[in-house]
């Protein structure tokens, strides 16, 4: 079965209902709309499948072709609370886009069930598109040849945002995502940074219910990165917005969300708060060390040496432990000039989560 949050200590989700107050948020009409609309949860997914039927040139046998099916998402459920925000993670090729695809209604499931906000997602796209907001990774929802400015003002004419409400709104993500210089920019002639700060503005100002996020911060700088994850906090701590966010930035998850998800080969693997992914997984950081001069292999309780070049040491410890106390016992031992702390690759945790025994169907356990 998949490890849950029950299984590993859960934690809670993000504070329910919070009531949208100022500034981007979600639309509260339509609370009526069915199953998943009231209720405490705003993404109902249950056995979710997408299968794909794929030619490739069979070996031998000239240009003819063989059919295959493909099984990008393989009996998912799931479900997600009103103001809730969640990490959706995976190696590359893992199902995760698929699965974004078929919540928006782009991609039509081959089997199970959706309702977002008691909605059929490929029955009643447009009703949907009017309640979510989705930003793909590179893939910009913007004009090309068209400043910021006026790409938003078409999106306001596309949602029918009132005036004041759009205003309201606009400004605030102007201000709190650093936009102002860049208004009037052709969307072509800005950075990858700049365009996803773009995007995250564009998709907000109808006030979506649920936010997709695919690689929010790709391409970005440090301090334009703690800009975008602070935007996010804010919105869903204030406004109450639901998000879905899939990165392979670890940071992203850690700093942005107390559940996360875990998929490989269209599975879903865990469900459950960070930390009790690396129990499971057994993964571990990485401390970098820089000593003032060339020592003997450290020695510290509670991590190992991995690695060791000149004056500079790699010690492995649990992932699930913080590494405050082994910098101060580098401190008090170690003539130390300088350290930093190395997170583990997704695709790493989930390769010893395979190590501890998952068996055909993909699920850790029994």
């Amino acid at each position: 079965m998949v490890v849950t949050t029950a299984e590993v200590g859960g934690v809670p989700g993000a504070e329910r209902g919070a009531a949208a107050k100022t500034g981007p948020g979600p639309r509260r009409d339509g609370a009526g709309d069915g199953a998943g609309a009231g209720s405490g949860d705003l993404i109902t997914v249950e056995g979710l499948e997408k299968v794909f039927t794929v030619r490739r040139r069979a070996p031998g046998r000239g240009l003819r072709r063989e059919r295959s099916q493909v099984r990008a998402v393989d009996g998912i459920s799931f479900a997600v609370p009103r103001g809730e925000m969640v990490g959706y993670i995976g190696p590359n090729g893992a199902g995760k886009s698929t699965t974004i695809k078929m919540l928006t209604g782009i991609l039509t499931p081959s089997g199970g069930r959706i309702r977002v906000a008691g909605i059929d997602p490929s029955r009643e796209r447009t009703r949907l598109a009017r309640r979510m907001g989705v930003v793909f990774g590179q893939r910009t929802t913007l004009w090309w040849d068209l400043p910021l400015r006026d790409s938003y003002a078409l999106v306001r004419r596309m949602y029918r945002v009132p005036e004041a409400r759009f205003r309201e709104n606009l400004e605030r993500c102007v201000d709190l995502l650093g936009l102002e210089p860049l208004m009037d920019v052709p969307v072509r002639q800005l950075s990858l940074g700049q365009r996803m700060r773009g995007d995250i503005a564009a998709a907000l100002l109808h006030d979506p219910e649920v936010l997709y996020l695919d690689e929010p911060t790709i391409g970005l700088d440090v301090v334009s990165k703690a800009k975008v994850r602070g935007f996010l906090r804010d919105l869903n701590a204030e406004c109450g917005t639901t998000v879905l966010l899939t990165t392979h930035d670890l940071s992203d998850i850690e700093q942005l969300c107390r559940r996360v998800m875990v998929i490989d080969h269209g599975r879903l693997m865990y469900d459950g708060p960070l930390s009790g992914l690396h129990q499971v997984g057994e993964s571990e950081r990485t401390l970098v060390v820089d000593l003032e001069r060339e020592t003997e292999p450290i020695e510290i309780p509670g991590a190992r040496t991995v690695r060791v070049e000149g004056p500079r040491q790699w010690l492995a410890f649990p992932a699930a432990e913080s590494a405050a106390p082994l910098v101060a016992r580098l401190a008090a031992g170690y003539p130390l000039a300088d350290l930093s702390v190395r997170e583990p690759e997704i695709e790493e945790v989930i390769a010893r989560m395979y190590a501890q025994g998952i068996g055909g169907s993909g699920r850790l356990g029994g």
